[in-house]
């Protein structure tokens, strides 16, 4: 390896590893962050909260890593400039293209790291971390509870409340519960001013003891006689301290940490499982679709109607005048007949929409995840051919400027990410369009800025927008003048 070599990899490597450590730590604290509310206070060991962050730094490096390089690539690129390097390489007769040769194949070795990353460590690392992070939040129920929305993680209760307060984060304001564990199908209803939760470590109960409420129970599911439903429809009374227990043994199992409950989740998968989970998604798919198309077919009676529609159209008879031929009651009992075989087409819809929808969602998570991955590969290579190029142009090293440039440069690639792949997920746009949406917006702008280096030439040529209207005022005053 050349001596020049050398430097160039040395002037890359030094502020690549910085910013990967910075940027690393920013996103793994960021996560920490959001998940802080589920592990605080819940009395785990220091060991295990470490071997969360663990997990999570691995979760992230794929996505860290086109930060740092694009950031470093600025950095170095634009360091050499700032320093008349790139002048002086220039003046020995050494192009652009020479001086970052060692840097185009240092990065393609990041992409195939990022790649085998991708596929082998980042889903064993999502799979221990969803499996932790899930163990934790057993750990103490309670606090897995939020205010503001219906929790139904409980078994058998929806519960909702407005605040969730005290020390111990125990203690909640305007409680609602609705009660689904009767075997008679009951509807119970509880509600309360206030509430508190206790919860001991250990303990397949958890208990609620609820002040100045009001409970209601309908009786009448439950009740097989009218004569019975008529005599107590309902229940209600009102309460100055109600406690009920919770059986939490199935949320909590035995307490342990180290439980591996879920273990098929598309991020979970490396990219030969997805591959071959996704053709036995879309044939269940599929398979979904015929069969509500045949059950549609045969309530409408399609195939009959079909099989008429040609000796129809042969002898040119209008199917308003076909009722003709039918008495007034004829004529209601066949149109009450059609609007009901619609009705009952229609509902079967609206029944299977939901799961038809679910799975085609599904199908969407899988395939978005598999082109994600790789796209997201190639990435580091993308947005080094955005940096280098940009960093030459603009000729300043240090974390200011190219810190503010690459923020600019990723978010803008981020967003495109992220919303080709909402768009994908609802079936808006195909997954593979989806995953490289990004890719076809900063390949074109990579090129631009690599053209626009080649030739020493700055980021955007002012003179180009400047010369037609300083013309255009020397044209007017010359025209005054005369």
């Amino acid at each position: 390896m050349k001596i020049l070599d050398k430097y160039i990899l040395k002037t890359f490597l030094v502020p690549f590893a910085a910013t990967f450590l910075i940027v690393l730590f920013v996103l793994v604290m960021q996560l920490l962050w959001q998940t802080f509310e589920n592990i605080a206070g819940k009395g785990i060991s220091v060991l295990f909260i470490l071997k969360f962050l663990y997990y999570t730094s691995l979760s992230i490096v794929p996505q860290a890593l086109p930060i740092a390089v694009l950031l470093s690539s600025i950095m170095a690129l634009g360091s050499l400039g700032e320093n008349y390097e790139f002048a002086a390489a220039k003046s020995a007769g050494i192009s652009l293209q020479r001086l970052v040769r060692p840097l185009v194949f240092l990065t393609l070795l990041l992409s195939g790291i990022n790649f085998l990353f991708l596929n082998n460590i980042f889903p064993y690392a999502i799979f221990k971390q969803q499996n932790l992070y899930y163990n934790i939040k057993k750990k103490k129920p309670a606090l897995a509870l939020v205010p503001g929305s219906f929790n139904s993680d409980l078994p058998n209760y929806q519960i909702k409340f407005d605040e969730k307060y005290g020390e111990e984060k125990n203690l909640l304001k305007n409680v609602l519960i609705y009660d689904l564990s009767s075997r008679q199908g009951n509807q119970k209803v509880i509600t309360a001013e206030r509430g508190k939760i206790i919860s001991e470590e250990g303990s397949r109960y958890m208990t609620f003891i609820l002040y100045d409420g009001y409970y209601y129970e309908d009786h009448t599911k439950s009740s097989k006689s009218i004569s019975k439903k008529a005599k107590m429809p309902a229940s209600q009374a009102k309460f100055k301290e109600y406690e009920f227990n919770i059986d939490i043994s199935d949320i909590v199992g035995d307490g342990s940490l180290d439980n591996e409950n879920f273990k098929n989740n598309y991020k979970m998968l490396q990219l030969e499982q997805l591959n071959d989970t996704i053709p036995l998604l879309k044939t269940s798919y599929n398979d979904l679709l015929l069969s509500r198309a045949n059950s549609i077919s045969s309530i409408s009676k399609s195939k009959q109607l079909y099989k008429y529609a040609d000796s129809i159209k042969a002898q040119n008879i209008d199917s308003t005048s076909i009722l003709e031929n039918f008495t007034l009651k004829d004529k209601i009992s066949i149109l009450n007949g059609s609007k009901t075989k619609m009705n009952s087409a229609l509902t079967n819809i609206k029944n299977n929409i939901k799961n038809i929808k679910w799975k085609r969602k599904t199908l969407n998570f899988f395939d978005s995840e598999y082109y994600g991955r790789i796209a997201l590969s190639f990435s580091c290579l993308i947005l080094f051919f955005i940096g280098a190029p940009l960093g030459s142009i603009i000729r300043k090293g240090g974390f200011g400027l190219p810190m503010i440039m690459a923020i600019a440069i990723y978010v803008l690639y981020f967003f495109g990410n992220t919303m080709g792949k909402n768009l994908a997920e609802e079936s808006s746009i195909s997954s593979l369009l989806g995953s490289w949406i990004s890719a076809l917006v900063m390949i074109p702008f990579g090129i631009f800025l690599t053209r626009r280096a080649t030739k020493d030439k700055g980021l955007f040529n002012i003179d180009v927008i400047l010369n037609p209207i300083k013309n255009l005022f020397l044209k007017f005053k010359s025209k005054k003048d005369i």
